[in-house]
């Protein structure tokens, strides 16, 4: 039997431990290739494709982040496999193999599962690439599909890239490895171990560094969350550290002094084993849980911005199509009656009609944007009507000699007009003095460019300012509002086809930005669940590492409970405790650093955004619990008495 042979015999007999190695390398390839193909398909590369410019530098970075997180992978694996080998290795070099022979095995050995893995990521890359283009152009609404190709740069970059990267780890193995000394590597497996002992200093250090983080993401706010963010991060990653490594061995401590539950059936061995499994476990469940937070963060994000996507536009442009004429009785350049004949003969049924006068003011902001912008100035009426049937306007009623200030971006936590204080309107040499009643956030209007908010006003004191203000400086606004938007976009590009083509630009419309905002955030949806599916891979695969690098010593354990008389069912259930606590801890440390990031996140965009994380963490702790199954059928067969 030549050294390629016994490489292949150790691989065979050891494939409990590669499997999950194997399949998150595996999947790693497949997706840097999928990306690859598509930066470097000839249509793409060549602009064919305009819409594709920004999909081709999104991807090439996720190119970059999977080529950054594969390599702590495999170099996390590394180790998890050297652990387990040790004592191979040193009975290997007690029957008289060199060391230079020892590092030839382990080259073949983590070679051949690296070339393993490159094959068949690249296979199955290149039998799923078609449907991947399929998905892209059906986002980019692209009339003809991408063809399939096999791009040789995206080929020679993704072998090249991964083979350096498993040739890389596998020669810092084995120079691990060939400065070992014999006795070291025998005794690998059985170093003592002494009694896990928490630092009462380091576990309130672990509260006081969570409540901290979770603290300043629960109250932070848009003009101080670029403040807050590196401090949140760092105390949540340093409370989470203490967590694991001393605040859990504190909490087995304190289970142990509760008798009534300690020695109840198999309770002491249970949690006296959990001692020694937490601390030797701790940095895994550690990395575990951050990487769990990290995902669910990112998956949530990205969930609440694909699926608020149509509420967001509507609040900024709450009305179908809009448009602005200069002066009160001017020649009209867009004709609204013509509007409303091509959106009836278009099938296209109006829900609300908006016609509203104003004039243009100058008005300056408090707090921390206080600047000198245009406002447009309306009447109360005009303001209620176009609130109708907006779920965030509430209606306003102003007494006279006062006003509101109207953003028509929601950006509750901003003050940018305060209640009590004096502005001053001026028209036509004319003084009105007005005491603001604070603000509302929100548009009611499309405000386009003509002025950055509303100054609205009382009716009577409304009629008696546009009174002294000429007819030609009046601004009239058309709004119309359609039912259905979304399925009336061929309706409204017949509408701006109907307008004189020098008078489109002052003619503003919802749907041409509802297809944009659905090709991006599907877009994003989509690579983000190939990049989060990635990470949760390659997180559910260091626990299984962690699992089977203490397989033969558990053994060893539940052996020697069997011989004094522990049934087989009392053995399983204290495995089930074991193993489930390993998976189960990171999903919940992990899902509550997310709830505080979609507090964070709702605090940021003012609205509720907890249904979408809910949703994503409920996926996210089925994956995992389907994960843990698999592990669990794989770590009890693998036990030789059970």
């Amino acid at each position: 039997m030549n050294f390629r042979q016994l490489a292949l015999k150790n691989i065979q007999g050891n494939w409990h431990r590669y499997v999950a190695f194997f399949l998150s390398s595996a999947f790693s390839v497949m997706v840097f290739y999928m990306f690859g193909s598509f930066i470097y398909h000839p249509e793409i590369a060549n602009g064919n494709i305009k819409a594709a410019s920004m999909v081709k530098q999104v991807l090439f970075a996720c190119q970059i982040l999977i080529v950054v997180f594969s390599f702590f992978f495999v170099l996390y694996a590394s180790f998890a496999f050297l652990k387990t080998r040790k004592k191979e290795f040193g009975l290997l070099t007690l029957f008289g193999m060199t060391r230079s022979q020892i590092c030839r095995l382990m080259f073949y050995e983590q070679m051949m599962i690296g070339l393993l893995s490159i094959g068949v990521g690249i296979g199955t890359g290149m039998l799923f690439s078609k449907l991947f283009f399929l998905a892209i152009a059906r986002l980019l609404q692209i009339d003809s599909p991408i063809r399939f190709v096999v791009p040789p740069q995206a080929l020679l970059q993704t072998v090249i890239g991964f083979l350096a990267l498993f040739l890389a780890m596998t020669l810092f193995a084995m120079f691990s490895v060939g400065r070992s000394q014999i006795i070291a590597l025998l005794r690998a497996a059985k170093q003592p171990k002494k009694p896990p002992v928490a630092s009462p200093w380091l576990t309130v250090l672990a509260v006081v560094c969570l409540g901290g983080g979770y603290y300043l993401a629960f109250t932070t706010s848009l003009k101080l969350i670029l403040q807050l963010m590196l401090p949140i991060v760092l105390l949540t990653v340093l409370g989470t550290y203490f967590l694991f490594t001393q605040a859990s061995v504190a909490i087995i401590h304190r289970l142990q002094r509760l008798t009534g539950l300690y020695y109840n059936r198999t309770n002491m061995i249970a949690i006296s084993q959990l001692a020694f499994k937490m601390k030797d476990n701790a940095r895994t469940l550690f990395v575990v849980s951050v990487l769990s937070a990290v995902i669910l963060t990112a998956s949530g994000t990205i969930y609440v911005f694909y699926k608020s996507s149509d509420q967001q536009l509507m609040e900024q442009l709450p009305n179908t199509i809009s448009f602005t004429e200069q002066g009160l009785n001017a020649p009209r350049g867009i004709d609204p009656e013509r509007i409303k004949a091509v959106l009836t003969a278009e099938g296209a049924s109006l829900a609300k009609e908006l016609k509203i006068a104003g004039v243009q003011v100058p008005l300056k902001l408090d707090g921390s944007r206080a600047s000198d912008i245009t406002a447009l100035l309306i009447s109360e009426s005009d303001y209620n009507r176009a609130a109708e049937g907006i779920e965030y306007a509430a209606p306003l009623q102003i007494a006279p000699g006062h006003a509101v200030f109207s953003y028509p971006y929601k950006m509750s936590d901003i003050k940018l007009m305060e209640k009590g204080s004096q502005r001053t309107v001026q028209l036509n040499g004319q003084t009105w003095p007005l005491e603001m009643d604070g603000q509302v956030t929100g548009a009611v209007i499309n405000l386009m460019g003509e002025a950055s908010g509303l100054l609205v006003v009382n009716d009577g004191e409304y009629a008696q300012m546009m009174g002294k203000v000429p007819d030609d400086r009046k601004i009239v606004y058309y709004g119309f509002e359609l039912n259905r938007w979304q399925e009336h976009a061929a309706a409204v590009e017949k509408v701006k086809q109907s307008v004189p083509e020098e008078q489109r630009k002052r003619l503003s419309d919802r749907t041409s930005y509802y297809a944009s905002t659905q090709q991006s955030s599907s877009l994003a949806l989509l690579i983000g669940l190939f990049v989060s599916f990635l990470f949760f891979v390659a997180s559910a695969s260091m626990l299984y590492f962690k699992l089977f690098t203490e397989l033969q010593e558990d053994d060893h354990q539940y052996r020697a409970l069997m011989r004094i008389g522990m049934s087989v069912s009392e053995i399983r259930r204290i495995i089930n405790v074991q193993i489930g606590l390993l998976f189960l801890l990171p999903v919940v440390v992990g899902a509550a650093h997310a709830a505080f990031a979609y507090k964070t996140l709702a605090n940021l965009l003012s609205m509720n955004v907890w249904s979408y994380g809910a949703m994503v963490i409920f996926v996210y702790a089925v994956l995992q619990f389907l994960y843990f199954l698999l592990t669990r059928r794989a770590y009890m067969g693998q036990m030789k008495s059970l």
